[in-house]
């Protein structure tokens, strides 16, 4: 399942989208959104929800890069390759 992230989205950091995910989450609780809003919150809450998983792939690559060596056992830390 690949799906494309909004521009708008896709430039956000963890935090924001986070903050955006959880303010959309509860609108959508309370029950009180009209329909056709529940569905585009619903939609935007998604690619948020994506966009934060993709935030959180690359920081667990980039821990797995300073902890690990090639065989996978602890050797330490070295600098981040600015990925």
């Amino acid at each position: 399942m690949t799906q494309s992230i909004p521009a708008d989205i896709a430039a956000l950091p963890f935090e924001t989208a986070l903050a955006e995910l959880e303010t959309i989450v509860g609108r959508l609780e309370k029950g009180d959104v009209p329909l056709e809003d529940s569905i585009a919150l619903y939609a935007r809450g998604d690619a948020l929800r994506v966009q934060c998983e993709v935030h959180l792939k690359k920081a667990e690559t980039r821990i797995e890069k300073i902890t690990l060596d090639a065989q996978g056992k602890p050797i330490g830390t070295s600098p981040l390759d600015g990925e």
